[in-house]
């Protein structure tokens, strides 16, 4: 095992850079979002995942664990955009213990709203920055990384 053996100039260099994205581009994404569309990049993280789903509806657990949003965080959000009409919340048929959100089509017409704002900023802040020959080695190594803290 390599794990106490000091880190080379390069992957220290690494390690800091990627320590520096970490913290600064979800600040950045949020930042770009919120200025041009007014949604949260928590929000748009949440009609995404609603977009997708089956019926476009989740369990509230569900999407806490796909927005890596805590549980009291994932409610206070969800009641937020339940206001704005964005989605509606209703206890899950099957378990009265548990809470459904389903996506309203006006959540639908916002994130396709919003969805031009995210990528024009994932593309300036992420994408453009990167070596197109190196994007399949680079998504295989991140993933393998995720995959494990998981």
């Amino acid at each position: 095992m390599t794990s106490n053996v000091p880190l080379s100039p390069l992957e220290e260099r690494l390690w800091r850079a990627l320590m520096r994205v970490m913290v600064a581009l979800p600040k950045a994404l949020d930042d770009d979002l919120l200025k041009a569309t007014g949604l949260t990049m928590s929000e748009y993280q949440v009609l995404v995942h609603l977009s997708e789903a089956a019926e476009r509806e989740m369990r509230m657990t569900e999407l806490a664990e796909a927005t890596a949003l805590s549980a009291s965080r994932i409610s206070r959000v969800v009641n937020a955009m339940e206001t704005r009409g964005w989605v509606e919340k209703r206890r899950d048929a099957f378990d009265a213990r548990a809470s459904v959100s389903t996506l309203t089509a006006e959540g639908l017409r916002r994130l396709e709203s919003a969805y031009p704002t995210n990528l024009a900023s994932t593309r300036d802040r992420v994408i453009e920055h990167l070596d197109k020959r190196s994007l399949s080695g680079l998504a295989s190594q991140l993933e393998a990384i995720a995959a494990q803290l998981n």
